[in-house]
């Protein structure tokens, strides 16, 4: 018997397991189907079955959960096995691992262990069959309907707007389930980090400026009964006396855009709204404190900030959240050139504080703390700011999770929340005193743009000094520099510009939203 069982897996594995081929003709012009399998507890010798997939499995009298069986060890959390020919309406039915179906929230790890396998497991699934040029997808819900949104949406993505070669288009749909709310809500989500992703990406000649604040307000045309965009012009910001962002984009070519967004998603129209604000240096050279040349070009993604918060809008927008929101991206390049700042400069902020800049690359708070000045004119209930701003933020806590800077345990609470259910994790950082003497021991003005003992705690002292230009009682700064780029630690998220912390951000309003 045992001779006859390796016989038939040897069988299986290569009939229904074997790779594309010209065999499968006008595959991309069919369907394919995601299902999901959990890990067996202890013993257990029958498969276990999603829902949706023990389903088909009933309409193929078992076939899938035999072949399966036969077809070699259990699937590993993550892991896609294909077959084909199984089923009329799907040539191509990728089976993907989900984990142990006794995954939750992990309190050690603050986030939802069963979501994130969810994710990895459908983005692998979809991914598979990308490969092998199936356009239409249908996904299992894995148990939950928005996060297999999230991974089939977030895991086809990626940037080859100028390739010659593309990947195939591939289109999702919900699969067994009558959750499509679920569905909707998780593509979305994910479509608005695909476009923080697609901006972040994108080379820094493609998008300005100008060009991020027409990509925004095209995207948020839909929504005009509900959105008013304003781009701000330099004679506007002279007008305001910014005269840190100023300082900053004057060294480039480039005209500055100081971009506004008002989302008004509440029927109280008087509802303070929640303030987010996001650094825009669309291109950062360092300016005359120039930086090193090997790997400058990521730095077309230090707008992270302005495409995360912008992102979070247009999807908020989409969502039609019922909330007020206020979002500003202060947009330029910091370049070097007869114009630029120098070091051992002074400038004033929007405040009046005098700041000495002895360092030209430490700009992003420049930017930040004039549109922070700003921000507090309409009298927000919280004030999130979001920057790639400090290598120091990357050196601390690498891609793990996004450095949040507060003065509020209740705003703490509430984006902790938020990561917890998008798998895209927060951790408090520490504001002391002692960083805020650093960065008002100047020798020239009321602040110094860098901290008094230069590399050390450097994302605290930025931190430190963006809190130098806020007056509001909730308020948080996320540096998101470790977060910025993907190599493979988020599975379901391509090598590349990461998007994070998109949905963060979009959880957190839909919170306040919900819980008032």
């Amino acid at each position: 018997m045992l001779v006859v069982r390796k016989a038939a897996q040897k069988a299986v594995r290569k009939h229904l397991c074997r790779p594309f081929s010209a065999s499968h003709t006008h595959l991309q012009e069919r369907k394919g189907l995601v299902l999901g399998v959990f890990e067996k507890n202890g013993e257990e010798e029958s498969v276990h079955l999603t829902e949706a997939a023990a389903r088909f499995d009933q309409s193929l009298s078992g076939k899938l959960s035999e072949l399966l069986k036969i077809a070699g060890p259990g699937l590993k959390k993550g892991k896609s096995r294909l077959f084909y020919g199984i089923h009329q309406d799907f040539p191509c039915v990728a089976v993907v691992g989900l984990g142990k179906e006794s995954e939750g929230v992990c309190g050690a790890e603050k986030w939802d262990s069963r979501k994130e396998s969810i994710r990895q497991a459908v983005s692998a699934g979809c991914r598979t069959l990308q490969e092998l040029k199936v356009s239409h997808v249908e996904v299992d819900d894995c148990g939950d309907a928005k996060s297999a949104a999230e991974g089939a949406v977030l895991g086809l993505f990626s940037y080859d707007e100028l390739k010659s070669k593309k990947k195939t288009r591939v289109t999702s749909k919900l699969h067994g389930s009558a959750d499509v709310d679920g569905w909707k809500k998780g593509v979305i989500y994910a479509e608005g980090q695909n476009l923080a992703r697609f901006l972040m990406e994108a080379p820094a000649n493609r998008i300005t400026p100008t060009a991020f604040a027409n990509t925004i307000e095209e995207k948020l045309a839909p929504h005009a009964e509900r959105v008013t965009v304003k781009k701000r012009s330099k004679a506007w910001m002279e007008e305001q006396q910014m005269g840190a962002f100023l300082s900053v984009a004057r060294g480039s070519e480039e005209p500055p855009v100081f971009l506004e967004l008002h989302y008004s998603g509440s029927a109280d129209s008087q509802q303070p709204p929640l303030l987010l604000v996001g650094k825009g240096i669309t291109f950062d050279s360092g300016g005359i404190s120039l930086k090193p040349s090997q790997s400058m070009d990521a730095m077309r993604a230090d707008m992270g900030g302005a495409a995360t918060v912008c992102a979070s809008i247009v999807a908020a927008a989409a969502l039609k959240l019922p909330v007020n929101i206020v979002g500003l991206a202060p947009l330029c390049e910091n370049m070097p050139s007869g114009k630029a700042i120098k070091p051992g400069d002074v400038v004033m902020a929007k405040n009046g504080k005098t700041i000495q800049v002895d360092n030209t690359d430490a700009e992003g708070r420049l930017i930040l703390a004039d549109a922070l000045c700003y921000g507090h004119t309409f009298n927000p209930r919280a004030i999130v700011n979001v920057a790639t701003l400090t290598g120091a933020m990357d050196v601390a806590l690498g891609s793990a999770a996004t450095g949040v800077f507060t003065n509020s345990d209740w705003l703490w609470e509430q984006l902790q929340q938020a990561s917890v259910v998008t798998g895209d994790r927060v951790w408090r950082m520490p504001l002391f005193q002692h960083y805020t003497n650093q960065v008002t021991d100047s020798q020239l003005a009321d602040l110094n743009n860098i901290g008094k003992y230069s590399r050390s705690g450097g994302a605290c002292t930025a931190a430190a000094f963006l809190k130098e230009f806020v007056m509001a009682p909730h308020w948080a700064h996320l540096d998101i520099a470790g977060v910025m780029s993907n190599k493979d630690e988020v599975p379901y998220l391509r090598k590349g510009m990461s998007g994070r912390p998109t949905r963060t951000l979009l959880e957190f309003a839909a919170g306040l939203a919900h819980r008032g």
